[in-house]
C-alpha cells in the first residue's frame, strides 16, 4: 500500500507506513517502506532512523545513497560528501553509484562549489551515448549545474540529451529547454476550462439580467400605470355621474308619485262630499 500510494498520495503513504509500523516493527521492509515513506514526506530525521534500522537488519548498503540524501535534507552536506567517499560506494551496484554522485553532486552545490559539482558530474556514465535508467536524470543534473554556472550554451545542449533519453517523463528537461529557447507552452485544457467558466459566468449575468426591468421599459410601465389610473379615475367619474343623475331621475319619480297621490286624495275628497247628498234625507214622492 505504501509503494503504490508514495508517488500520489505521500502523506497516505506515510499514514500507512505508522500503521505498519506499530504491527511489524521487527520486519525490514516494513522500516524500509517507513523510511522511503518518511523521505517523500521530507522528514529526513525520521527516515535515516528507519534506513539505518532497516540496513542493521539486513546488512545491506543497497540505502547508503538515500541516507546521505538524507543527510543533506539535515542540513548536513559535508556528512554526505564523507559518505560518498566511504567504502560502501564500492560494493553499491551500477544504478546506486549513479545516484551517490547526483548526491555528492547536490551536496556540492549546497557547499556552492558549482564547479566542484560539475566535476563530480562528469563520469564515463555521463559520456556514454547509451540510455540506462539513470542517464536522464544524470544528464538534467548536469545541464543543471552548466546552467547554474553561467555555462548556457552547454546547459541547453546537455537539457536537449536529457530529453532524448527521458523516456518516462521523469523530469522536466524538455520544459526547461523549451523556456531556454523562449517557447511558452498553453495547456489547451486549461483554455477550455476558462472559456467554459466565462461562459457560465455570462449565462448567469443574463440571468440575473433578465429578472431585472431596464430603466427605459421601467418608465413606461409607470407611464401606463399612470395612464390606467387615469382611465380608472375616469371611469369612477362616469359612476359617480351616472348615479348622480339616478338619483335625479329617482327624486323626479317620487314628485311625480306625490303629485299622483295628491290628485287621488283630491278626487277622494270630492267623491265624498257628493255622497253626502245622495245618501242625505231625500223627499219621498207620492205613490199614485
Amino acid at each position: 500500500m505504501v509503494a503504490r500510494l508514495i508517488d500520489e498520495d505521500p502523506e497516505g503513504a506515510y499514514a500507512y507506513s505508522r500503521i505498519a509500523l506499530r504491527l511489524a516493527s521487527r520486519v525490514a521492509a516494513v522500516r524500509e517502506a517507513a523510511g522511503f515513506a518518511a523521505y517523500a514526506n521530507q522528514k529526513f530525521s525520521e527516515a535515516l532512523a528507519e534506513f539505518r534500522a532497516a540496513r542493521r537488519m539486513t546488512g545491506s548498503v543497497e540505502l547508503w545513497p538515500v541516507m546521505a540524501d538524507c543527510e543533506r535534507g539535515l542540513g548536513r552536506p559535508e556528512k554526505a560528501l564523507e559518505m560518498a567517499g566511504a567504502p560502501e560506494v564500492q560494493k553499491l551496484d551500477k544504478a546506486s553509484q549513479v545516484e551517490m554522485r547526483l548526491v555528492a553532486a547536490g551536496a556540492r552545490r549546497d557547499m556552492d562549489q558549482l564547479d566542484a559539482a560539475i566535476v563530480t558530474l562528469q563520469s564515463p556514465e555521463l559520456a556514454s551515448n547509451s540510455v540506462q535508467p539513470w542517464s536522464a536524470r544524470l544528464r538534467y543534473a548536469y545541464a543543471d549545474a552548466l546552467l547554474a554556472a553561467g555555462r548556457e550554451g552547454e546547459a541547453r545542449e546537455w537539457f536537449a540529451k536529457a530529453v532524448e533519453s527521458d523516456k518516462d517523463g521523469s523530469t522536466d528537461a524538455s520544459d526547461r529547454l523549451a523556456e531556454m529557447d523562449g517557447v511558452e507552452f498553453v495547456d489547451a485544457f486549461a483554455e477550455d476550462e476558462d472559456d467554459e467558466d466565462a461562459e457560465r459566468a455570462q449565462v448567469t449575468v443574463s440571468e440575473e439580467a433578465g429578472t431585472r426591468v431596464p430603466a427605459d421599459d421601467a418608465d413606461d410601465d409607470a407611464d401606463d400605470v399612470e395612464l390606467a389610473d387615469v382611465a380608472t379615475d375616469d371611469v369612477d367619474d362616469d359612476i359617480d355621474g351616472g348615479d348622480l343623475q339616478d338619483d335625479e331621475d329617482d327624486e323626479d319619480d317620487e314628485d311625480d308619485e306625490d303629485d299622483e297621490d295628491d290628485e287621488d286624495d283630491e278626487d277622494d275628497d270630492l267623491d265624498d262630499e257628493g255622497g253626502d247628498d245622495s245618501t242625505g234625507d231625500a223627499p219621498v214622492r207620492p205613490q199614485s
